[in-house]
This record gives structure tokens, C-alpha cells and sequence, in this order.
């Protein structure tokens, strides 16, 4: 028993996509979400199955969260560690719960000069 088919050495094809005439061993079937679907396109016309199409395909699990987390107390050890910064009415405290030694916030600004060439 030989081939179902004939050889197609020389057959010539038409792109489904653009309509110009090849080979038709050097059309390339077009492969959708890893599918085929049964549409031959040339080699200028192909593209590959971009990967970003098979999203939803394959379960991922990508925990974000720690069960049962704890702080870190070893970076506590040190006195300056715990030294906070509270920023009220603007900048700094205001003497409100006169905590002024914990405070170490200073503003700072300038105003520059603008100058103009004309030529």
C-alpha cells in the first residue's frame, strides 16, 4: 500500500492570509492559543503563538501573603531604631504633645534668579 497523497514537489499554494502565491512546503500553519487552525500562511506573513496568549490555561498559584508573620525584633535593638518622625502643621511638631527632643525635622528651601538671553 503507498502514500494517501502525492509528493506536491512543485506545488504551488496560495497564503491565506495575504494571497500571494508560494511553495507549498514553505507555508507555515498558523497556530492560535496552541491550537491549529487549519490556516496556511507565508513566511513573511507568520507569527509565532505569542506566550501571553495561553494566560488561563495552566493554573498558577502565586501566594502573596505569610501566614502567621512575625516582626523582625533584632533591628529594634538599637535606641535609635525607635526614633519616630511626626509631621504636623506643616513641617515638625508644633509643641502640641511637646515632644520637641524626638524631633529632628527641619524644612528647608531657596528661591533662584532667572535669566534671560536674547539673541
Amino acid at each position: 500500500m503507498g502514500n494517501r497523497y502525492a509528493a506536491g514537489k512543485h506545488t504551488i499554494a496560495e497564503c491565506d492570509r495575504c494571497g500571494f502565491r508560494y511553495k507549498l512546503k514553505e507555508l507555515k500553519p498558523l497556530v492560535i492559543r496552541g491550537k491549529h487552525t487549519n490556516i496556511f500562511v507565508c513566511p513573511p506573513c507568520f507569527e509565532k503563538d505569542h506566550p501571553q496568549n495561553r494566560l488561563g490555561l495552566y493554573p498558577v498559584e502565586d501566594p502573596q501573603a505569610i501566614r502567621n508573620p512575625r516582626p523582625d525584633l533584632s533591628r529594634f535593638a538599637e535606641s535609635d531604631a525607635r526614633n519616630y518622625q511626626f509631621g504636623f502643621n506643616p513641617v515638625g511638631l508644633s509643641d502640641t504633645f511637646s515632644l520637641n527632643d524626638i524631633n529632628d525635622l527641619v524644612g528647608t528651601g531657596g528661591v533662584g534668579t532667572v535669566t534671560v538671553t536674547t539673541s
